[in-house]
């Protein structure tokens, strides 16, 4: 552990470190719905959904990983657990309620929301076992390249399936299983994409990174706003 923090002081300040940029994130997208805002009460049981499904996708991937040797499988494994896992929680947490998902736009709020509890939870786990291993000084640039990169990269992906789910939201249910399936892998392959690309770059400047794998996540990012925007506009007309 970095000398002089102790184990109380680094629990602490890595559930902070994971929880405050996830919030800033959420009260972001919440302001893009404020028109027709979701109950808090379920916004919160959706946010708290996804951090508890990261204690179901630390030990499946811990399980996949005996059995599936490094590489891009067990990459695309891992971001298939984390996908099945975040759209798990929206769906307990929101979607089998009908008077809070009660339009298109709600599945890209309540994926969002659950993604982003689990980029907190997550990002709180990576930031303690950095405190563990590194100086402070590296543990905040980490924490803060996660915050950049990990944090955007479940949006990203997320708000994928909701964009399938938005498209069928009045459709038939064998049409809605069809989207939702293929959403899903969607969001798996750009979540396995991500993986690969810091894989791919972590022995090059920081630089190269940057624009290498952030550059492919704000794009994508830009891309949810459009279709964010898309969905809101299809509803009121």
């Amino acid at each position: 552990m970095a000398e002089g923090i102790t184990l109380t002081n680094a629990i602490v300040f890595s559930f902070i470190g994971g929880l405050v940029p996830a919030l800033l994130w959420l009260f972001f997208w919440l302001k893009e719905d404020k028109i027709h805002p979701e109950p808090n009460a379920v916004i919160t049981l959706a946010f708290f959904a996804g951090m508890a499904s990261v204690l179901i996708a630390l030990p499946l991937e811990l399980i996949t990983s005996k059995y599936i040797p490094a590489g891009l499988v067990r990459i695309a494994v891992w971001a298939l657990i984390e996908e099945l896992v975040k759209y798990w929680a929206a769906s307990y947490s929101a979607f089998k309620h009908n008077v809070s998902f009660d339009e298109p736009v709600d599945s890209m709020i309540y994926l969002i929301t659950a993604a982003l509890g689990f980029s907190a939870a997550e990002n709180a786990f990576f930031i303690f076992g950095a405190i563990q291993d590194f100086p402070a000084t590296v543990t905040i640039i980490s924490g803060s390249m996660r915050f950049i990169g990990a944090s955007l990269l479940h949006v990203l992906s997320s708000a994928t399936v909701g964009i399938f789910m938005a498209y069928s939201f009045y459709r038939s249910k064998y049409v809605k299983d069809e989207h939702l399936i293929f959403g899903i892998l969607v969001a798996a392959a750009l979540h396995t994409a991500f993986n690969f690309f810091i894989l791919l770059f972590e022995n090059q400047n920081i630089a190269m990174y940057s624009l290498s794998v952030f550059g492919f996540v704000w794009l994508g990012i830009l891309a949810v706003i459009f279709f964010f925007e898309k969905v809101k506009a299809d509803v009121r007309n």
